[in-house]
């Protein structure tokens, strides 16, 4: 079948730029956290290069789908968004590296299914909110919409990853407002979140509870949980205007700071490249996100709109924890910066929620007979 030409130029090839731009950013970067890894920098190249590149299969596949189909497929894609985080429970690894089991391997390879079911729960939210817009506010359709959340959240609760959940958290507030949620419902719900916290405290994991105390005092244990913020921390410190020079930073050559090419790749653009490389950054995920803004403000319907502040609020959350975790702002939550860290399964994942925008972007001037 020959593409719709109508479409193509339709597409937002400024925002594939961009993204393309950020992925750049983040291989130079990764290729620097590595360099002194006992894989070598190439092996890390090569395999963020992949995920890159089928990211950018994945998000083609995104585009070609009207996403008014999505918005018919909900359902199903709600019912095996659970069944994964199920399958997590019953057959998940990763426990034994990263504390929780929050991964499904299939012979040689590994994904994270949460970060597939984050797209899921966006798509289903968005259709809740597009088919009960006119009385969102009543009392039925909220605690339909909590209790729909409730099980998705509560299952990766389990695993546990208090991260994603955050993250879930976040969205669905995001889409809820814009859907037209009054401000007192939003602001009960952060009041009850407030007074739940001790009741919170209980079921935290104790590794759940030595991140947050090692947040508000990481001096507690400076060699043990507090030693990765503490270095982390001075890493950002040593960068400071112009930085160290690529491939020179301390921290990060000398193997001071730990998971330099996921989670604290902040770290080390922030060591070595400075403030200035750092504001870079910042700069460039600000242009996406705004330009994601425009594309959901022009959106053709409200379930268009939804979709991309889903994604939107996603993408930012995901930057605001990163950054803020790498500072000491917030506690180390294992959240990878969008489209920058090494990780294929979070790569793929952006890559579709960009082709998700861009699919929203192309038909808003399309009329269906």
């Amino acid at each position: 079948m020959k593409p719709d030409m109508k479409l193509v130029k339709k597409i937002d090839f400024g925002l594939i730029i961009l993204v393309l731009l950020l992925c750049t950013y983040g291989m130079v970067a990764i290729s620097s956290a590595t360099l002194n890894h006992r894989l070598g920098s190439a092996a890390f190249i090569k395999s963020q290069l992949r995920s890159i590149l089928v990211g950018l299969a994945a998000m083609a596949v995104t585009i070609t789908i009207n996403y008014k189909t999505l918005k018919r497929l909900a359902t199903p894609i709600y019912v095996v968004s659970n069944l994964l985080l199920v399958l997590v429970l019953v057959a998940g690894t990763g426990a034994e590296d990263w504390g929780a089991n929050r991964w499904i391997r299939i012979g040689g390879y590994g994904f994270q299914p949460a970060d597939f079911v984050k797209i899921g729960l966006i798509i289903c939210l968005a259709k809740i909110a597009d088919d009960h817009r006119d009385f969102l506010d009543s009392p039925g359709v909220l605690i339909k919409i909590g209790l729909f959340m409730a099980l998705p959240m509560g299952l990766i609760m389990m695993q546990p990853d208090l991260g994603t959940t955050v993250i879930i958290l976040a969205f669905t507030v995001g889409i809820l407002f814009m859907a037209g949620l009054q401000y007192r419902y939003l602001f009960g719900a952060m009041g009850m979140g407030l007074i739940s916290l001790p009741v919170f405290w209980h079921f935290l994991e104790g590794y759940q509870k030595t991140r947050i105390l090692i947040f508000l005092n990481p001096e507690m244990d400076p060699m043990g949980d507090g030693y990765q913020i503490i270095q982390s921390k001075r890493a950002v410190g040593a960068g400071m205007m112009r930085g160290q020079g690529l491939y020179k930073g301390t921290q990060s050559q000398y193997g001071f700071l730990p998971e330099r090419h996921t989670d604290f790749i902040f770290s080390v653009i922030a060591e070595e490249l400075g403030f200035i490389g750092a504001a870079v950054l910042l700069l460039l995920f600000f242009v996406l996100l705004v330009k994601c803004i425009q594309i959901a403000v022009n959106a053709k319907d409200h379930f268009g709109m939804y979709l991309v502040i889903g994604v939107v609020f996603m993408l930012a959350f995901h930057i605001i924890i990163n950054v803020g975790m790498t500072i000491g702002l917030f506690p180390v939550t294992g959240k990878p910066l969008p489209f920058i860290s090494h990780g294929g399964t979070f790569m793929l994942t952006n890559f579709i929620a960009i082709g998700l925008v861009l699919n929203v972007n192309m038909r808003r001037d399309v009329i269906n007979f």
